[in-house]
């Protein structure tokens, strides 16, 4: 009786084990990050379909960049009914996208589209993007089919909605 209980804990325990381990599974979310040359980012720098786009250029290795996400998160969150659409640019090395940037991704649950940026000629895309720039990040660029205006510096919360609603205005 004792060998047949303990076969049936046995048993039991097993099935559990594979259920609890297959549910992991399940639950584990795959993040695939696309890299971007210039051309290829080009387009989503200058749309015109009526939303409000807030651009910023990061990276994983940057603790400035890093205490301001939570920034843009929640102005995602807050305003994505509101035409608002929160793009994060990675700057991360390519060779790190596995081992650095997607692991971050998936510990800081981000929201917002993620794409990393890629493309060696600095000297043109830097001041094609902003005139002003020169290059260091944290750096937003907030715009619509009207106005833009790009930041070159952190920003907290309030901050971002405060600029953010010069453009819903």
């Amino acid at each position: 009786m004792n060998r047949v209980c303990l076969l049936l804990l046995m048993v039991l325990a097993g099935v559990s084990c594979k259920k609890s381990n297959e549910d992991k599974k399940e639950k584990e979310v795959i993040i695939k990050v696309s890299t971007l040359n210039y051309d290829q980012l080009t387009p989503l720098l200058h749309k015109n379909d009526g939303k409000i786009y807030v651009i910023n250029f990061w990276a994983t290795w940057c603790v400035p960049c890093v205490k301001e996400l939570p920034a843009f998160e929640k102005l995602s969150a807050n305003y994505k009914d509101k035409n608002v659409e929160v793009v994060l640019v990675s700057l991360d090395f390519s060779k790190q996208i596995e081992s650095n940037l997607i692991p971050f991704i998936k510990e800081k649950k981000l929201k917002s589209k993620v794409v990393h940026f890629e493309d060696r000629n600095e000297q043109f895309w830097i001041k094609d993007i902003a005139e002003n720039w020169t290059g260091s990040i944290p750096a937003t660029l907030i715009y619509n089919g009207k106005k833009r205006k790009f930041y070159e510096k952190s920003f907290d919360y309030e901050e971002l909605q405060s600029e953010l609603q010069t453009f819903l205005n």
